[in-house]
């Protein structure tokens, strides 16, 4: 089978892709033949040495596909069955804990840049019904943290407002979940044909953050002076100041990125004295993600996927990422 590799120094010019023997599982395993992945800021860190990795390791964190063959004792799954791989697959449910973080794919153990993956049953979940193989692929990391965000750690309801960022996975998919919910939805973008693209997602606002630097505040009087309920945080530092400048007294805001920087001056006592909630999301449980996929096919939502690359294509897909060109979700197709 064809599998690709991060080599140390890692960068995008060292990705290779390599043949390697197939996979058996064991007692408590199952075999998937892998027929999509999907790229997240966390697979790009990977590959460029951002976030280092053992040498010779598989990246990606998402995959999607058919069950080939069980190992001993596995009841979950038999084969022919279409599943999705789970970013945390110790993380059955409740809080989350350092343990149940471990074990993430194409991190901490090789992960679905490969034909063939053998993984305890555990790591899966079924797909929604209906899916094609991109489609599931990119819920397990980026629809799964919007999932969260919104409905796990906090509990947008009908009339709610919720401030979206940019037009990446995670964003596109808290919009779509958002107006699922019946909730309101300002988005911000820096290109007027992003814009134009989330108006067609149900959008309700939108602002081009170049031409309104202080965001925060057009969102907030887009509320009528309230502020909104939830804000889906990618930036970081950098965005931070004006998100708990449109969030409402007592609201939430999900710390879900830091694209924007890594660290720098937050308004502490703004946060303070509009009592608001400032919560660091890192995607999601297992059970969490039975619950999402339960309410996508409830409400039909399709991913947004912007190009799909082959398997020798993937220093491609991480540059089109890394350009910033694209709308939605990048995938990676086999």
């Amino acid at each position: 089978m064809k599998v690709a590799r991060v080599r140390n120094p890692a960068a995008l010019s060292t990705l290779e892709v390599v043949d390697v023997p197939d996979p058996t599982p064991g007692p408590g395993e199952i075999c998937v033949r892998v027929r999509a992945s999907s790229l997240n800021y966390h697979d790009y860190a990977v590959v460029s040495g951002m976030l280092p990795v053992a040498d010779g390791r598989i990246p990606m964190s998402d995959g999607a596909g058919d069950v080939v063959a069980v190992g001993a004792g596995v009841l979950r799954f038999q084969v022919g069955d279409k599943v999705m791989s789970t970013f945390f697959p110790h993380w059955p449910g409740g809080e989350v804990s350092a343990e149940r973080a471990r074990g993430v794919p194409g991190d901490h153990v090789d992960g679905f840049a490969a034909e063939y993956v053998v993984m305890p049953a555990s790591a899966f979940t079924r797909m929604p019904t209906g899916y094609s193989y991109e489609q599931a692929a990119t819920l397990p990391c980026a629809a799964l943290t919007a999932w969260r965000a919104l409905f796990v750690e906090n509990a947008t309801k009908p009339g709610d407002w919720v401030l979206t960022q940019g037009t990446g996975g995670v964003s596109v998919f808290a919009l779509q979940f958002a107006k699922a919910a019946g909730a309101r939805v300002i988005s911000t973008s820096s290109s007027a044909a992003k814009l134009e693209r989330l108006a067609t997602l149900g959008a309700d606002h939108l602002v081009n953050y170049k031409e309104t630097p202080d965001w925060g505040v057009k969102a907030r009087e887009l509320t009528g002076g309230r502020g909104v309920d939830v804000v889906v945080e990618i930036g970081g530092a950098g965005t931070l100041a004006q998100s708990i400048e449109a969030t409402r007294v007592g609201g939430h805001i999900s710390l879900i990125g830091v694209l924007a920087g890594w660290s720098g001056e937050v308004p502490t006592a703004a946060v303070m004295w509009k009592n608001i909630a400032v919560k660091g999301i890192t995607v999601g449980s297992i059970e969490d993600q039975e619950a999402m996929v339960a309410a996508i096919e409830a409400n039909g939502i399709v991913p947004v996927i912007d190009r799909s690359f082959a398997l020798a294509e993937i220093a491609q897909a991480f540059e089109h990422q890394a350009a910033q060109r694209h709308f939605g979700k990048i995938c990676l197709s086999f």
